[in-house]
């Protein structure tokens, strides 16, 4: 069992900039992919970026914006936005699978509770 707790969400203008933290509790943090995904009010929840042992992707809507880093030795994973959009604006979960990325959010087996990231112009 995997329990995930993100912080660092909050209250920015546009073209400023957060970084979301998700600390892991369990073993065999290494082998798991960890995932960031969003949701604004009345839409699906939406991938945004991940981060594996070997590499990392992102969402075309965050690429050269976001990015994802690891601390394995603090079973930790982070992704720092820049330039924050109110397009943005979203609560964030981090999640976790064994294994390989996946772009679907079914795949994912640890979900945190979220946190709350507002972009205002």
């Amino acid at each position: 069992q995997v329990q995930l707790v993100e912080s660092g969400g909050g209250s920015v203008q546009a073209g400023g900039s957060l970084r979301l933290s998700c600390v892991a509790s369990g073993r065999d943090f290494s082998s798991y992919t960890m995932a960031w995904f969003r949701q604004a009010p009345g839409t699906e929840r939406e991938f945004v970026a991940y981060g594996s042992g070997t590499s990392s992707g992102y969402a075309d809507s965050v690429k050269g914006r976001f990015t994802v880093s690891r601390d394995n030795a603090k079973n930790t994973v982070s992704m720092q936005m820049n330039s924050l959009k109110p397009s943005d604006t979203a609560v964030y979960y981090c999640a976790a699978r064994m294994g390989p990325f996946r772009l679907a959010r079914y795949a994912y087996d640890y979900w945190g509770q979220g946190t709350q990231v507002t972009v205002s112009s």
